[in-house]
């Protein structure tokens, strides 16, 4: 079975207090302690990135790796990568991403584990390298991008996170300089299995996700449902309501 989970924002880098994200995509593995690794490259392999990964993902239940094109772990890349569960890409700069990954076979090497089983998720520049194409500021103004084609159309991050994004992504579909795609809030993320996307989920009761395309000659937004992965209040105020009952 093959899974991407892409994230508009959120996470142990956006949000260190709530990991449900995190825990999300931990669950999606077959293993109980599942090996997940950390691709920092789209932040230059930033220390204090890797540092704030492992100071999150040491208080889940699962074994931690990360890495780095600069100091690399092992000269068999593949044969490290295919060990792991999940690989976990960080945000920054998607085109710099993309041009290291391919110096390094590392996009071929992503695209075999995916086929084999192995979970891939990201957020920002981690989620849109695995789709067609995507919105991104790594040259400056907000432009599109040619990605890797794991998952088709195109995707736009930190949809309601960042001002700029929401227009720009309407603009350059309109314009046939992207197709149409998905959008995610920070917070939100789109689950895909085989493919398709499976459900949408959010660590944040007000994330929310689209599927953004051109109706009519004009934009046309489309809310997906959203499962939110935490508490809300009608949950703390009633199910102890209910089990006082039943007691």
């Amino acid at each position: 079975m093959k899974q991407i989970i892409a994230m508009g924002g959120g996470g142990f880098s956006m949000e260190p207090d709530n990991l449900s994200l995190d825990q999300y995509i931990l669950n999606q593995s077959k293993r109980e302690q599942p090996r997940i690794c950390f691709l920092p490259t789209a932040s230059g392999d930033s220390q204090n990135y890797i540092q704030r990964f492992y100071h999150a993902f040491q208080t889940l239940d699962c074994v931690p790796s990360h890495l780095s094109l600069f100091k690399p772990p092992s000269t068999d890349l593949t044969s490290f990568v295919m060990e792991m569960d999940v690989i976990y890409v960080g945000g920054g700069n998607t085109r710099n991403l993309l041009v290291l990954w391919k110096e390094w076979g590392l996009d071929q090497i992503l695209r075999e584990a995916w086929k084999n089983g192995v979970v891939l998720a990201g957020l920002s520049a981690g989620a849109i390298c695995w789709f067609e194409e995507g919105v991104t500021d790594s040259a400056g103004p907000l432009t599109s991008l040619k990605s890797l084609g794991f998952l088709q159309g195109s995707f736009c991050p930190h949809y309601d996170g960042e001002k700029d994004w929401r227009p720009a992504y309407h603009q350059l579909i309109s314009n046939k300089f992207l197709c149409s795609g998905y959008a995610a809030d920070d917070g939100a993320a789109l689950h895909f299995i085989n493919d398709q996307l499976f459900q949408t989920v959010s660590s944040r009761s007000e994330g929310k996700a689209y599927r953004v395309m051109m109706a009519e000659h004009e934009i046309a937004e489309i809310p997906l449902p959203v499962k939110y992965l935490g508490w809300n209040w009608l949950n703390i105020i009633y199910i102890p309501l209910f089990f006082r009952l039943i007691l």
